[in-house]
């Protein structure tokens, strides 16, 4: 890794962590850390490009058959790899093939890319990402083992406090908000060996005055009626909430900022 580096291009490749869900913009469309670290990134280079190939609900084998030699053949000077959570929070998991097929990904796009980054992803505190955890720490202890064996860089985005802060996290406790985005833009960012623009990221955030027990007991309703019900569905049923939509910058194109 260099410091203060002058990386000329990224690609991103994931699920809807890295597409930007829940970082709405005015349009409709989503930001996300990825985004914001294009955004900075560019400002450092002139001509910067950017792609971001990442699709919501992907697991870890559509991840590789879909993005990742597209990826590869970019040869950008930075390559974002971020997957295999979405498998973890299945009904069922075979932990073993999603090794094999991280170790696929990490192999294939190591070598086309200066520098490849890889994520322990964040996780916030609740009953139904507790029934997961083990699987998700198993995940993060390959991504660990894979980066010490091909040179990746690992950004570790589940020991940050801030990031298990539930007010950083979206109304369908799934996706991270704004601010939790741009904190973790933030977390790559320094990973790369840029000079820091936030040295707290990972602080926790200003203590608040709890809600009382009528507002939590109806954001939990509306959470289970509008997000956890349809996920479930969705789960047992095989469906993905990325059926059939395409990357939001398939290309290796100029930064343009989609906020102006």
């Amino acid at each position: 890794m260099q410091t203060n580096p002058t990386y000329t291009s990224l690609v991103a490749v994931g699920d809807s962590f890295t597409e930007g869900m829940s970082d709405l913009l005015p349009d409709g469309s989503y930001r996300g850390w990825a985004d914001l670290l294009a955004a900075r990134m560019a400002a450092r280079s002139p001509g910067f490009r950017y792609a971001n190939l990442a699709v919501r609900g992907k697991l870890i084998g559509q991840i590789v058959d879909e993005q990742v030699d597209v990826a590869a053949a970019m040869g950008a000077d930075v390559i974002t790899l971020v997957g295999g959570l979405n498998d973890t929070l299945r009904p069922k998991c075979d932990m073993a093939r999603v090794r094999d097929l991280l170790t696929q990904a990490v192999e294939r796009l190591a070598p086309h890319c200066e520098q490849l980054v890889l994520m322990r992803s964040p996780g916030r505190q609740g009953p139904v990402l507790e029934r997961f955890r083990p699987r998700m720490e198993a995940l993060f202890a390959i991504i660990d083992d894979l980066s010490a064996r091909h040179g990746a860089v690992v950004v570790d985005l589940y020991g940050a406090r801030s990031l298990a802060d539930p007010r950083l996290w979206d109304v369908d406790r799934l996706h991270l908000t704004a601010e939790g985005h741009r904190r973790v833009a933030e977390a790559v960012w320094q990973s790369l060996g840029y000079e820091p623009e936030d040295p707290e990221w990972h602080a926790p955030v200003p203590p608040t005055p709890p809600p009382g027990w009528t507002a939590r007991r109806t954001a939990d309703v509306r959470f289970a009626r509008q997000h956890l019900l349809p996920w479930i569905g969705r789960r047992l049923t095989g469906r993905s909430s990325g059926d059939g939509l395409p990357p939001k910058r398939p290309d290796l194109l100029p930064y343009e900022d989609p906020a102006r």
